[in-house]
């Protein structure tokens, strides 16, 4: 996106001398995406950037996926994969479990109390939804406070941490890229500035206001790499110095966040179709979010969804917050996710059409992603399914 920022000390001049109050130069560093042609910004650091002291092996956290073989719909209940208390030790980094993913994208969840490692994702942008919780993300650029319903954005291969705050845990559904996350094409001019037309604007991007200067030595580093073969892996690097010594940087790749009441709901007189939700888009998927609003109004309206065929995509629905109309009756609230893949017609639950008929407001709140890849079932999932989901339409189990 193209909302230039500028936070701390810059020279006036890109690329010339900027130096110390003791006459060294700062090192300039620049980060920039699809080959420097692209969004980027110049970062000014005290030590060099580029100096690691050693690199080892980190293990990362299982990322193998089942194929949803047979094909079938799933309910996948997040808020059961983390006990009660467990969640004090876990941080928001190595404690993720995997969910959902596919080449394009990995899905996890996570109830963090602890501070993560220094970490940074190499393989593609971050967008992280916050269910609950707030605390603080440390980035190489500043630092952003987070809370319930914030979607943080973070580029790729930007150095952050998560640090929780408050007496209750900090609840985040993560969605991990093979590529850039932006908002939606069709919001945006051919210069990058969001359109008068699009549900949101550069007013409700908060991105971080001044430098974090830390100074430390022999501090470790989490990367997630791509490996040889495809294969996701993991490097943990030592730095001789702390990497959070930006001075100041400016341009137009940074991390932000993104409140999902800031979203200003697109509706009709007649029901509206997915893409009137979409917030953010990668490579091979979208993101949508499902806010309380007031819906269709003609009157011969139904509001809830028709029965659907997206035929390009599995739908993933993320339910964190109110009562989802086309979804009572099937088990699903807060904490659940919803996969209707592709080459399944899908709808709302029995009774539920009917039902909806003269409701004027919807108080729901969700977070969508479809893909146009399938998506396996990772561990998370696995460990969280409620098996009688498939058969909630018909009312009653299989046959075999």
């Amino acid at each position: 996106m193209a909302y230039y920022r500028s936070v701390g000390e810059v020279p006036p001049k890109r690329h010339t001398q900027h130096r110390r109050p003791d006459g060294g130069l700062y090192y300039e560093e620049l980060m920039g995406e699809e080959g420097f042609s692209s969004d980027s910004s110049l970062l000014y650091h005290r030590a060099i950037p580029s100096a690691i002291a050693d690199a080892t092996v980190w293990e990362v956290p299982d990322q193998t996926v089942t194929a949803n073989h047979p094909l079938k719909p799933r309910h996948l209940k997040l808020h059961d994969l983390f006990a009660d208390n467990e969640w004090k030790a876990v941080d928001a980094v190595t404690g993720r479990r995997l969910v959902l993913g596919n080449a394009d994208v990995r899905i996890s969840y996570v109830v963090a109390g602890s501070t993560s490692p220094l970490y940074r994702n190499a393989l593609g942008d971050e967008c992280v939804y916050v269910e609950s919780g707030s605390g603080t993300v440390e980035t190489v650029f500043g630092a952003l406070t987070v809370g319930p319903g914030d979607y943080v954005i973070l580029p790729r291969a930007t150095t952050h941490r998560w640090v929780p705050s408050g007496d209750e845990p900090l609840r985040a559904y993560c969605i991990e890229a093979n590529s850039h996350i932006a908002p939606a094409k069709r919001y945006l001019s051919r210069f990058g500035q969001l359109l008068e037309h699009a549900p949101f604007c550069e007013r409700d991007l908060c991105g971080p206001v001044q430098p974090l200067l830390v100074e430390a030595g022999d501090v470790e580093v989490l990367v997630k790499h791509r490996g040889l073969g495809g294969e996701i892996a993991g490097t943990r690097y030592v730095y001789p110095t702390h990497p959070f010594d930006v001075v100041g940087w400016d341009g137009c790749l940074y991390p932000y966040v993104f409140n999902i009441s800031d979203f200003e709901p697109i509706t009709g007189r007649i029901h509206q179709p997915p893409p009137a939700h979409q917030v953010f888009e990668g490579q091979g998927f979208v993101i949508c979010n499902f806010v309380p609003r007031k819906v269709d109004y003609h009157p011969l309206s139904i509001p809830v969804p028709y029965y659907h065929s997206n035929v390009d995509s599995d739908e993933v629905m993320f339910y964190c917050g109110g009562n989802y109309e086309a979804r009572k009756g099937s088990g699903i609230g807060q904490g659940s996710i919803s996969l209707h893949p592709g080459g399944h017609a899908h709808g709302p639950q029995p009774g539920a059409y009917e039902r909806s008929i003269g409701i004027e407001f919807f108080d729901e709140l969700a977070v969508m992603v479809d893909t146009f890849r399938p998506l396996g079932v990772g561990e998370g999932g696995l460990a969280s399914e409620d098996p009688a989901y498939a058969w909630t339409w018909a009312g009653k189990a299989p046959r075999t």
